[in-house]
């Protein structure tokens, strides 16, 4: 099912290019989401509703989710998943709020500060997907954190369904009410990205979009950074373990088939010491598979050339080619695990040791799962409450303090060769 690369006795500048990675990326889509979202810059909400009805096949009259609709979904809701929802709020409102950066203000000189104050975004636009999977526990990923943040304005988007109404899944539309969101969306894809960059109909404009999705939504929220901030790219969702031989060949199976539920594309990755391990999950992969649920697509993801196993010489290599990879998630399962993830530099999130999995962060750890993909787990962290806040320096001098520098300000400007820089000192100084 999963594919094997032997990397032992090999040694590679750059492991990642022997790395699996989908062949279908965030760049190579971008030609397919960008006459969607130029369709929505032009001609705004009938553009929208043109491509909700083309792609998800809904016929819309309204965007916009009523509120009644977020309550009668919240009445509804199974108590347990209500409780479920509320432990993973309870546990990420904890982690955001210990997370929260203090304005700092610092004396350069006497009579001169700097501080820096921590504003929030003042409105953001949150994706939710709703299609294959409706990912409910991404409401708790987005909100809680601009909530902490103190964002003024929230709007919350995710895919409508056919089979309700036109409207999204209805435990998504209960987790808003729960949250206290009720400038909701049923709009899903590149269109969504594009409602929240340009505005449509109801839907102002945001100034930051933030939130997981397929491809397509992904590679939208590429083409329109600029027009509007991002979090990240977060796209299909993606698992690498570093395992050795002290690991559980049921649990690494288990975790594996758990992402690769999430999606066709949804990258499965186990990096190993030992081939005992590789064979032994490969049997295991067969025997769980057989069990589940969604065969077809889990069957789709393991054997696409986005997962597969990689046997390493040591743990050495081993991490070279893990943070080649840089995985959205990254699970240790070896001996000393918690000393082999301090020495890890990319990864969107770290699982540590064999009773931390995947799923847990997905909704009850108390970490964020909106975690970059591609390899952007080298650049770029996880939704947290920074993402929806943003550091403004404010500068305060007195007139002293002022001259004391000013010579110095005036030798850089003329060596840049900016006299109206000095200029702007001089007739303060000279006076």
């Amino acid at each position: 099912m999963l594919r094997r690369v032997d990397l032992r006795g090999r040694s590679a500048p750059d492991y990642r290019a022997v790395v699996p990675r989908a062949q279908l990326d965030v760049e190579g889509a971008l030609d397919v989401v960008r006459p969607i979202c130029d369709a929505v810059r032009r001609r705004g909400v009938e553009a929208v509703q043109e491509l909700t009805l083309a792609l998800d096949k809904v016929e819309q009259t309204d965007i916009a989710v009523p509120v009644a609709a977020l309550d009668e979904a919240l009445a509804a809701l199974d108590p347990a998943v209500r409780e479920g929802l509320e432990e993973s709020v309870r546990r990420l409102r904890a982690t955001c709020e210990a997370e929260l950066e203090r304005d700092v203000t610092t004396e350069v000189v006497p009579g001169g500060r700097v501080s820096q104050m921590m504003v929030p975004v003042q409105r953001v636009g949150l994706y939710v997907p709703g299609g294959i999977a409706p990912l409910v526990s991404s409401v708790v990923m987005n909100v809680v954190p601009a909530q902490v943040a103190g964002v003024d304005s929230i709007a919350l988007t995710s895919s409508p369904r056919a089979d309700n109404g036109g409207l999204p899944h209805p435990t998504i539309l209960a987790a808003c009410a729960l949250l206290g969101v009720e400038e909701v969306y049923a709009v899903g894809g590149a269109q969504a990205i594009a409602m929240f960059a340009y505005g449509a109909g109801p839907c102002r404009k945001v100034d930051l979009v933030t939130g997981p999705g397929n491809i397509y939504t992904v590679s939208a929220k590429r083409l329109l950074k600029g027009v509007v901030g991002i979090d990240s790219e977060a796209g299909p969702t993606e698992i690498a373990i570093l395992a050795d031989d002290s690991a559980d060949p049921a649990f690494v199976a288990a975790d594996l088939l758990s992402q690769a539920e999430h999606d066709p594309m949804a990258a499965a990755v186990l990096v190993t010491t030992s081939q005992t391990l590789a064979d032994d999950v490969q049997a295991e992969l067969d025997k769980q598979l057989s069990v589940t649920r969604h065969v077809e697509r889990i069957s789709i993801a393991l054997s696409g050339e986005q997962s597969g196993i990689l046997l390493v010489d040591d743990l050495e290599q081993g991490l070279a080619v893990v943070d080649a990879y840089a995985a959205e998630h990254l699970e240790i399962q070896t001996r000393d695990a918690a000393a082999v993830a301090r020495r890890v530099r990319n990864a969107g999130a770290i699982f540590v040791g064999p009773f931390a999995p995947v799923s847990l962060g997905d909704y009850c750890a108390g970490s964020n799962h909106v975690l970059p993909t591609g390899g952007c787990a080298g650049h770029s962290s996880g939704l947290s409450v920074r993402t929806f806040r943003k550091a403004v320096h404010v500068i305060e001098y007195d007139e002293q303090a002022l001259r004391d520098v000013a010579a110095h300000v005036v030798h850089l400007a003329e060596a840049e060769d900016l006299p109206g820089h000095g200029a702007a000192i001089d007739v303060r100084v000279q006076a």
